[in-house]
């Protein structure tokens, strides 16, 4: 047997073409050959129990070895094999896949997903790293020669009879001088764990030292002996192939532990399973989230088949399930020549919508089922819940019954529930309601006290994700609005018909706008004398909620760029029922008038923490010279 030809006439170009475009990382070449070598290994196994192979199948198993001297590497499997003709047809002839012909001979058997061959472009992807690519096989068939195909990279090829005796396949890569990286026992045996971690047939590379019992030493300790053992370097069936009735917890949280090596133990997870309208499966962790918004995306892993595709899932599942940890299997997501980025196709768009809604029932189900275990959890995953609700619309419409509001005493109420509980008490003279909340228990305390001794609630919202999960709210919710409680004095935060009378006449009132306007001397502060409560400061500091909410927005890169970069403004209230207020108006000296406006205006900027530098020693000194 011996032939030469050309690879037809449309494949010429094919070469460079996967060297520069189709791959965007070279080492996929060996996820791509041993993925191969694993579904001809399947195929025989499958051929054998539909009863179109009779021999002995044996185990299936793939073996990657390499060759420094010679600079091989070399992926060998037990599986088909091919005849020249089959090599002429699915290696030459890229056009025709394997796997139509495969698929049409076998379809009565309705498992055809299990049989697919993937020789095409995922072989070609060996000149990548090799500038000559040689297959040494045997086919299966009765009275099958073995077959060498060779070929240099460009559309010539050679086929001339093996040398293999045993049925399977050789593919042997004659690496090219740029590739030698990849001719050294670390670097394949990462890229073997990255991309074959979880294959369904055994992947041996090398051999490894174990140590095993070996009799009693004379003082009747056990001794060991070392032996060399295969490396096996995949477990074959990884728990996302199993049912969730054959797991435990433990299962699960060492399955996470072997994913994520120092991570701490995930709150909860969801194990996916569904074969219509499409295949998938898969473990869905929640992970422990920090409060400082460091999302950490690329955590779930895609397989086809149990090999990895990519860590790159946005288009299969929801922004903001992109939190989440774990693997997710399904040989109908659609990918590209280079299996790694996704198509966007219908299949895609329900996967999404089933995941959506399968980690709303599962949070849903937390929630109904033990309420107090869900809120234990619930500084863990509330900011998961809350960029659920602002990111997602379905999931909005079922988490909206198991989002909870902690209050500043720490107690959790779902939406309706804090509806009811400040109805009476936070509904304004136009039968609005109003949601007070902080954003700093500590540096906000004095406008929580100021609230509380109107017997109003607040709420604390403190993660970063709270600016857009407010806004989001008040789209959602009637008649409510949510305001900061340091955003103006509680009497203009809830509007009420009893507002506290003025005690100061017009005259006072103009004298005392006066008397702070040039004791501040600050454009950026405007002064506004109103009549509240004798118990509430004399001077307040705030700055209005719809620009401040635009600014924290902005800081956050929400969008709100131009609010960003604007100055800041503030309100200065000044209360004219206080009894401070009464005393600048009855003293006489001009000084000591501007040096006390001065003293409450610096007392109000220190408790919204921006007195700060020579404003914040000048008011130090003035203190102690009021003593």
């Amino acid at each position: 047997m011996q032939e030469k030809g050309t690879i037809s006439i449309h494949t010429e170009n094919i070469f460079p073409i996967i060297k520069k475009f189709l791959y965007s990382d070279n080492e996929i070449f060996l996820r791509e050959l041993v993925s191969n070598a694993v579904d001809a290994t399947q195929k025989i196994k499958r051929l054998a129990s539909l009863g179109q192979f009779g021999g002995e199948v044996g185990q299936p198993q793939v073996e990657v070895s390499f060759d420094k001297d010679a600079k091989t590497i070399t992926i060998s499997d037990n599986g088909i094999g091919m005849t020249a003709d089959e090599i002429k047809k699915y290696i030459n002839q890229i056009a025709f896949s394997g796997a139509t012909e495969f698929m049409e001979k076998f379809k009565e058997a309705n498992d055809a997903n299990e049989i697919i061959g993937r020789f095409g472009l995922g072989f070609y992807s060996a000149f990548m790293v090799a500038d000559q690519v040689e297959i040494q096989t045997l086919s299966y068939q009765d009275g099958a020669e073995p077959a060498r195909w060779i070929c240099d990279g460009s559309t010539e090829f050679e086929i001339t009879e093996g040398t293999r005796a045993a049925r399977g396949t050789d593919v042997i890569l004659h690496v090219n001088a740029e590739s030698e990286e990849f001719l050294d026992k670390f670097k394949l045996q990462g890229i073997l764990d990255k991309y074959a971690k979880f294959l369904p047939v055994p992947i041996k590379f090398g051999t490894k030292t174990e140590y095993e019992a070996d009799g009693e030493d004379a003082d009747g300790k056990e001794k060991t002996k070392e032996v060399e053992v295969d490396n096996i370097i995949n477990d074959t069936n990884p728990i996302w192939t199993k049912a969730p009735s054959e797991l435990k917890d433990e299962d699960y949280l060492n399955f996470y532990k072997e994913l994520y090596p120092f991570s701490e133990d995930p709150l909860f997870w969801i194990h996916l399973n569904v074969d219509y309208p499409f295949n998938l499966t898969g473990v869905l962790y929640f992970p422990k989230l920090k409060n400082d918004f460091e999302f950490q995306k690329n955590k779930i892993k895609l397989f086809s088949r149990q090999v990895f595709i990519t860590d790159e899932v946005k288009d299969i599942v929801p922004e903001f399930l992109m939190l989440l940890h774990g693997v997710i299997d399904s040989p109908d997501i659609p990918l590209n020549v280079s299996r790694s980025f996704l198509q966007a196709d219908s299949n895609v768009k329900k996967i999404n919508t089933y995941i959506t809604k399968k980690v709303a029932d599962k949070l849903g189900e937390l929630f109904k089922n033990d309420r107090a275990g869900y809120e234990e959890k619930w500084g863990d995953i509330g900011m998961f819940v809350k960029y659920g609700i602002i990111s997602e619309e379905k999931f909005y419409d079922k988490a909206k019954d198991f989002v909870l509001l902690t209050n500043a005493d720490k107690k959790n109420f779902t939406l309706n529930e804090y509806k009811d509980q400040v109805a009476a008490t936070q509904t304004d003279k136009d039968g609005q309601q109003v949601w007070l909340y902080t954003n700093n228990r500590d540096k906000q305390d004095a406008y929580i006290q100021s609230a509380n001794r109107k017997a109003y609630d607040v709420l604390v919202m403190d993660s970063p994700i709270d600016n857009h999960f407010i806004s989001h709210l008040e789209q959602k919710l009637e008649k409510t609005s949510l305001k900061r409680v340091d955003a103006d004095v509680i009497d203009k935060l809830i509007k009420k018909d009893d507002a506290p009378a003025h005690i100061l006449t017009e005259e006072q009132g103009g004298q005392v706008k006066i008397i702070f306007d040039s004791a501040i001397n600050k454009p950026a502060f405007k002064v506004e004398l109103e009549s509240l409560s004798p118990d509430e400061l004399p001077v307040t500091v705030t700055m209005d909620e719809w620009m401040r909410r635009m600014k924290d927005m902005a800081a956050m890169g929400g969008g709100m760029g131009f609010y960003g970069s604007m100055p800041d403004n503030y309100k200065v209230v000044v209360n004219g029922n206080h009894k401070l207020i009464s005393r600048i108006l009855q003293t006489e000296d001009e000084g000591e008038k501007s040096r006390l406006a001065k003293q409450a205006f610096d007392l109000a900027l220190l408790s919204q923490g921006l007195l700060t530098g020579s404003e914040l020693t000048e008011f130090v000194n003035r203190s102690v010279e009021m003593i």
